[in-house]
């Protein structure tokens, strides 16, 4: 059939050209909607510039062809071969291209925005600044694909296999990778804020520079990968594999990387500010030093010998501790669970609610926060429900005051930074204590309990394993000897608490990492 017949034909109406052969002949600028060239052959044809909108052409050969400049929105195009075709700055946008392949096929600049392009396989083609924003590339292939500067933004490639892809400077944000190949893909610059790599295989990928803010790289398996200065801000890393990961200078402020296997990694210069250093695995690491300032400017800065690069990055979880002399009822759980929801909707350094062991004598609440110096803090917060708590709070009042005096009478810079922490971390807390008392209505019911008349003990552990004994009540532990009623048991006065010296006070927070630095 020739062209001539083709637009004979079409302005007649006819709009069925199921197998027709076109193959190397002149379409060049012609206008057709709602044609179905089903397994059509264009092959090395002439489609430049060409208007085939809302049209189908399932199954069609389109090897070689120029179809630069064309526009194919909204056409059928399943099941097509566009191998070593030339489609630059065609508008495929919202175009079914489902198992199409595009191997070595020229796409610079294409649109192929809201296409389908499930399993399409896109080997080696060159996708330089194309737009595959929302795409659907589930199981595509697109391995040695060049998407230099590309727009994958919210894009679907679950799945998709990108190893040895050029992806420098793509914008990926909030795409979905879950589960996707990517080995030894090229990430420099790429914007990958709020993306999705739960269990993606970017093992020796080069991700310098990126921007991981928020991504979620759970499970994710970035062996050999080269992460040296990105951005891993609020970023997932949990049970994720960085084995001989180079993370130089890269900026893992506030990261959850629990479980993450970190063996053979080098950390020199990483910003570690409010992440956790605990539940990893440190074999073999490389760590000369850390910044752990919050706003990663080096104002401060965490030197290492071997010893002590161990200990920073084998840390313990930071836990409060409230023992309570009496078994929980139902009650009083219930009471209590309510009061502890209160007080964390008021103060957000309650991070999750605590673990709770119940034996036949005693009960134990176990409250782990975000930081060393968060310990004192929410102590006097997560107190608050019991009788113990006017006494408590004196305490870690009197904790800080220690603490304060002691960094202004020896002129110690580094207990200096963590009195400048500590006091309106605790002046923030004594305010949102009032607060609730004035306002949440469980506390007097809890008030009522004599789960909380009880006496206790609070416990603080800090990142080095260190703990402090904070208060303990003088009839802890002795109702069972004395066999005295819950009123009686309070009737004690402060002086027959021994407060903690100020040695002990000084030992325990000795080991904050916000106060050693070099």
């Amino acid at each position: 059939m020739t062209i001539e017949e083709l637009l004979e034909k079409y302005a007649m109406g006819v709009l069925e050209f199921q197998g027709a052969n076109f193959a190397e002949a002149n379409l060049s600028g012609i206008k057709l909607t709602n044609v179905k060239f089903i397994d059509a052959n264009f092959s090395v044809a002439n489609m430049s510039g060409i208007i085939l909108v809302e049209s189908d052409l399932s199954y069609a050969k389109l090897n070689v062809a120029r179809l630069s400049g064309a526009t194919l929105t909204g056409s059928i195009l399943n099941n097509c071969s566009f191998n070593v075709a030339n489609l630059m700055r065609a508008d495929m946008s919202r175009t079914q291209l489902r198992n199409c392949s595009f191997i070595r096929a020229e796409l610079i600049r294409t649109d192929f925005s809201r296409a389908d392009m499930y399993e399409a396989n896109l080997n080696s083609a060159d996708l330089r600044e194309a737009s595959l924003q929302q795409a659907n590339l589930r199981y595509a292939i697109l391995c040695d694909a060049n998407l230099r500067a590309a727009n994958l933004r919210e894009g679907n490639l679950e799945m998709a296999n990108l190893s040895g892809s050029n992806l420098t400077a793509t914008d990926m944000s909030g795409t979905n990778l879950r589960d996707a190949e990517m080995r030894q893909a090229n990430l420099c610059m790429a914007n990958l804020s709020g993306a999705d790599l739960s269990g993606a295989n970017l093992r020796w990928a080069d991700l310098r520079g990126a921007n991981l803010i928020w991504a979620d790289l759970t499970g994710a398996k970035l062996s050999g990968a080269n992460l040296q200065g990105a951005d891993l801000t609020n970023a997932n890393l949990s049970d994720t594999s960085l084995v001989h990961t180079n993370l130089t200078q890269a900026k893992l402020i506030n990261v959850e990387w629990m479980g993450s296997d970190l063996t053979g990694s080098t950390l020199t210069g990483a910003k570690l500010y409010g992440t956790s250093r605990f539940g990893l695995k440190i074999d073999n690491i490389k760590c000369e030093w850390v910044d752990l300032s919050p706003d990663g400017d080096r104002s401060i800065i965490q030197k290492f010998n071997e010893d002590e690069l161990k200990d920073f990055f084998n840390a313990t979880p930071p836990t409060i501790r409230i023992v309570i002399d009496l078994p929980l009822e139902y009650e009083a759980n219930f009471v209590i669970a309510g009061t502890y929801y209160q007080i964390a909707e008021e103060y957000s350094g309650l991070i999750q609610p605590p673990s709770i062991e119940s034996g036949p004598r005693k009960t134990a609440f176990t409250f782990r926060v975000e930081s060393d110096e968060a310990l004192l803090p929410s102590a006097f917060m997560t107190i608050l429900p019991f009788k113990d708590a006017n006494i408590t709070q004196k305490v870690i009042y009197y904790i800080v005051d220690i603490i304060r005096q002691e960094a202004i009478n020896t002129k110690n810079s580094k207990l200096s930074t963590l009195a400048k922490k500590l006091v309106p971390l605790l002046e923030q807390a004594i305010n949102k204590s009032k607060n609730i008392k004035q306002t949440k209505k469980n506390l007097e019911v809890a008030a009522k309990l004599n789960f909380a008349k009880a006496p206790t003990q609070t416990i603080i552990t800090n990142s080095s394993a260190q703990s402090l004994v904070i208060y303990d009540h003088p009839n802890f532990g002795k109702k069972f000897v004395k066999r005295m009623n819950a009123s009686s048991e309070h009737n004690i006065s402060e002086s027959e608490y021994i407060m903690p010296s100020i040695n002990m006070i000084l030992n325990f927070v000795e080991n904050f990492y916000v106060i050693n630095q070099s």
